[in-house]
């Protein structure tokens, strides 16, 4: 007999065979995924045993651990990334939280008073930091840490990040400052209270309480110093704020007020805080327009960049700031944001970038997420195309590319 060719088959057929062919596929490399795992974990035993793990922890830590496969898919969906700023950051300082995180403030306000008077950082920072991450303490993450980090260091997510914080977890382990049934977390392994990454845990968690442990699990004193710690050691400025608010004047140039400048400066350019108090009289700023010219603006401050060490995304730190601010009697955003404007596509923000890489204007990821240095290049272009230059993607900012204007 035969064997029939793809175009012997009848025009049904062929559609359930090209349904199936993928899905025969993907379970062929799952398959192989598993059968490699083990041999991914023999060979973590070396840099595990040269950072001083036992082997009977090392066994007992990887002891039934498989990948998952819910993991490997979150790595798509950061929300802080790829969502519009205005729904991050309404459901970020929403009135439940907000709720929560005035009780909680309450409940703790001389361990939080002693933290802030200690460590020189402002409370709004940790305790936005701690309502951001676990919406103060109500849910840690339900992955289990080791089996988290282990999935992600082996599709080599972030290169060998994440295969480092696991050997770094194994050394938490080892040192026995929490049992691994209780080391869980978030899908990318990070622990606690504040939601610390293992080379975190390491470096800046602090015994605040004085119990012999480092506990960002079950202290809460522990777990708000150690991120106060974190702050103060990333360069947090006291008496800085991380940024406010601002109204800018009709008549502005924008251009004009580009740049790193004192807040004394911003001022001179008939720029106010939306809140009718005065600008800082010390310090420097940056104009911040997270949703362009037609949305709300901020000043925002070196303690803001120290807050992006956190979590580098800037719906993130905005977040972290504003709810502070809210939990501590400031107010929410008083700008309109641009929710009727059309947003680009995925696949347009890719196109976006590559236009500035194109054009030398950027040379970081093209990944589609527009941080810090996405906004400096937009803003290049759009002062050499002659438009409004807020550093904001666009579909007219991606037209004119097109262009070649």
């Amino acid at each position: 007999m035969r064997h029939r060719s793809m175009s012997d088959v009848r025009p049904r057929s062929r559609f359930f065979l090209r349904l199936l062919l993928p899905l025969l596929w993907l379970a062929s490399g799952i398959a192989v995924a598993r059968a490699d795992f083990p041999t991914f974990v023999g060979g973590l035993w070396p840099e595990a045993q040269a950072a001083g793990v036992s082997r009977a922890t090392f066994d007992a830590a990887f002891r039934g651990v498989t990948i998952d496969k819910k993991i490997v898919a979150q790595t798509k969906k950061q929300s802080e990334f790829v969502r519009p700023i205005w729904d991050y950051v309404g459901g970020a300082i929403g009135q439940a939280r907000t709720v929560r995180g005035r009780e909680a403030g309450g409940q703790w306000s001389d361990t939080i008073a002693a933290i802030e008077s200690r460590y020189g950082v402002d409370r709004r920072a940790f305790i936005g930091i701690w309502g951001m991450e676990t919406n103060f303490g109500s849910f840690f993450g339900g992955n289990s840490v080791i089996r988290a980090l282990a999935t992600l260091a082996y599709v080599r997510y972030r290169d060998d990040f994440f295969r480092k914080e696991l050997i770094v977890a194994l050394k938490i382990l080892e040192e026995g400052h929490i049992e691994q049934a209780h080391m869980r977390g978030s899908w990318a392994g990070a622990m606690g209270h504040t939601q610390f990454m293992p080379s975190s845990f390491m470096k800046y968690a602090v015994d605040h309480n004085r119990d012999g442990r480092k506990d960002i699990w079950d202290s809460i004193p522990d777990a708000l110093a150690s991120t106060a710690n974190y702050l103060k050691e990333h360069g947090w400025q006291p008496g800085l704020p991380w940024g406010m608010e601002v109204d800018l004047p009709a008549a502005l140039e924008l251009k004009e007020a580009l740049g790193r400048k004192s807040f004394s400066a911003f001022a001179g350019l008939g720029i106010k805080r939306a809140n009718g108090q005065s600008l800082p009289r010390r310090g420097e700023a940056t104009l911040f327009l997270p949703a362009g010219s037609k949305g709300p603006a901020f000043l925002v401050t070196d303690n803001y960049k120290v807050i992006k060490t956190y979590n580098s995304s800037d719906a993130y730190a905005l977040s972290v700031g504003l709810l502070g601010d809210v939990i501590y009697g400031g107010e929410a955003v008083q700008g309109n944001w641009p929710k009727k404007d059309k947003q680009l596509s995925s696949s347009q923000r890719l196109e976006v970038q590559r236009h500035l890489v194109r054009r030398g204007l950027y040379q970081g990821k093209v990944d589609g997420r527009f941080g810090e240095q996405s906004r400096e290049a937009i803003t290049r272009f759009q002062m050499q195309a002659n438009m409004v230059p807020d550093g904001y993607p666009t579909p007219a900012v991606l037209e004119r590319m097109k262009a070649g204007r």
